[in-house]
């Protein structure tokens, strides 16, 4: 069973980001730059998948800018088998990343495809879902736990009240939630391996793919700085200026 895995190279989560001066986006000069956290766990659920014997063949696949190929190196060295990287200059919003992997999930025929549940950066939450939809497969999101059984892939995902347990005939599509599992360290010796295996580079050209933005962000604006707070000397006193001041009452 082959398994492909979406990666995305984000700013790194203990990075405080700051914006550009013009508030046309994220200021990534010199910022230290890793593989989505979501993303790492879809990656460490099938290097499982392959060590229990479920799965022959991990497949990861990055879309994005030439730099993307050190991320993709770090999924090798968790131990995916080979990698594609869609190299591409544009901005790529979830729409065009979906319609990219939907052409590779064509070419490369896999039994199951998985995805982090979003990316730290954008937060959209839509690329798995927008995925499975064009491709015309059954999807399972935010899975904690995942079983493949007898040609069936059975999701169990926390949902607001409870749990539910979703059986999938594959192929399948599941994106992944933070209790699915811990991640492995990546050792040196395994980042040395990782520069030796298989990583294809592909435009989105080559995958007759328009990737055009169809979306366009006007401005990106800090938070508004949270004023100090007061001390109150009595409840009165905090009901009025919660009427008067606050006006929530």
């Amino acid at each position: 069973m082959r398994v492909i895995v979406a990666v995305k190279r984000v700013v790194d989560y203990n990075v405080k980001v700051r914006l550009r001066s013009d508030g046309g986006g994220v200021d990534v000069t010199n910022v230290k730059m890793s593989m989505n956290p979501f993303d790492e766990i879809a990656v460490e659920e099938a290097v499982r998948l392959r060590e229990s014997g479920v799965a022959t063949e991990v497949v990861v696949v990055s879309a994005g800018v030439a730099q993307c190929q050190e991320t993709l190196r770090a999924a090798l060295a968790m131990g995916a088998d080979r990698a594609i990287l869609i190299e591409s200059n544009e901005e790529l919003q979830p729409l065009a990343v979906a319609k990219l992997l939907k052409a590779v999930v064509d070419k490369e025929q896999p039994q199951l495809i998985i995805f982090g549940k979003q990316a730290i950066d954008d937060d959209s939450n839509q690329t798995g879902q927008m995925m499975a939809a064009l491709a015309g497969l059954p999807q399972a999101t935010f899975a904690s736990k995942v079983d493949v059984v007898d040609g069936r892939v059975i999701v169990s995902r926390e949902v607001d009240g409870g749990a539910e347990t979703l059986s999938l005939a594959l192929p399948a599509v599941v994106t992944t939630d933070l209790r699915l599992n811990e991640p492995r360290y990546v050792t040196l010796p395994n980042l040395m391996k990782a520069k030796k295996k298989p990583l294809q580079m592909i435009k989105p050209e080559d995958l007759c793919v328009d990737v055009t933005p169809r979306l366009k962000t006007l401005k990106f604006a800090d938070p508004p700085k949270r004023s100090a707070g007061v001390i109150v000397p009595d409840v009165k006193t905090l009901v009025e200026k919660l009427r008067s001041e606050a006006k929530v009452m």
